[in-house]
């Protein structure tokens, strides 16, 4: 047989429209160890740096989240202070993103989660965390579209996201296309919502073994309680950003319903075929599939 050479991406641009800066990745200084959670937004980041955060401290249930696993390239405070608070850090980093990867400097010594989840259920909660926003929420999407406030009904929001893929944040279908063309390296897992929903102690485990993190099976019933919504949405003021002082009703509008599933009744057949059409011309139908199930084929 022979050996396929692994090709490391490089970083091909730069994202520097508000709420992101893409330029403070240029100057990490990757250890060994590092942890790097990339998702497009309203995929199971939060959850994912929870599990995390929890398979590294043992169940504790003091963790301040968004200090112990920052957003790394959300453009404030200033990246100065960013790449500080990150190099100050004892314990192993794991850092939030939302980035694609054409964007992100990949270090081979780093290892990645990539989260995603159906489109349709993206759309449903983004809305919700734009239409929970308040004036401080809108300053910081600081140009001027996509600081108007959102458009009230949710059909409308999802028909403007599909036809102009991804308003009002990042493109979606490149973002999904450039994470799974790398799933193959080995410092690459991906975790898909639907499986963190129908098994989170399984896919508890699946990242531990990915991250090479023994479980003290004494504090496994802690761990994986502290993960489930119940628990988060109950504490919700550790998981959000900045405590949720963006949200009209702070961090309880951040960790909101947590399900899927909610457009079934409300997108029409040919809205949901339009929706999947675009899914397998944008991504193939293997990464379509995906998409939609958690489920791989077998290639």
């Amino acid at each position: 047989m022979i050996a396929t050479e692994i090709v490391t991406p490089r970083k091909a641009r730069e994202i520097t429209i508000s709420p992101f800066d893409s330029t403070v990745w240029n100057d990490v200084v990757f250890r060994p160890d590092d942890i790097v959670i990339a998702t497009y937004a309203k995929s199971g980041t939060t959850w994912t740096q929870q599990i995390v955060s929890q398979l590294l401290f043992d169940g504790a249930e003091d963790i301040d989240l968004h200090s112990a696993s920052p957003w790394l390239d959300m453009c404030i405070p200033e990246r100065e202070v960013r790449l500080a608070a990150i190099e100050s850090q004892t314990h192993r980093r794991f850092i939030k993103t939302h980035l694609p990867l054409d964007a992100l400097v990949f270090s081979p010594m780093a290892k990645y989660l990539y989260v995603c989840r159906d489109g349709r259920d993206v759309v449903w909660s983004l809305h919700n965390h734009h239409a929970s926003g308040n004036n401080r929420l809108l300053r910081w999407l600081a140009d001027s579209e996509r600081s108007k406030e959102p458009i009230p009904d949710i059909k409308d929001y999802f028909v403007r996201w599909l036809d102009r893929d991804g308003y009002p944040t990042l493109p979606f279908w490149q973002h999904i296309r450039s994470w799974w063309e790398i799933r193959h390296l080995p410092n690459v897992l991906l975790v898909h919502y639907a499986n963190l929903k129908s098994d989170l102690p399984g896919q508890i485990r699946r990242i531990a073994d990915f991250l090479g993190i023994a479980i003290d099976e004494k504090k496994w019933p802690a761990i994986v309680d502290h993960c489930s919504f119940s628990y988060m949405k109950a504490h919700a003021a550790q998981y959000a950003p900045r405590g949720g002082i963006q949200f009209k009703r702070g961090a309880d509008d951040f960790i909101h319903k947590g399900t899927n599933g909610r457009w079934n009744d409300v997108l029409t057949d040919d809205e949901c075929r339009r929706y999947e059409e675009t899914a397998r011309h944008e991504l193939g139908s293997a990464c379509a599939h995906w998409l939609a199930t958690g489920k791989i084929a077998a290639e």
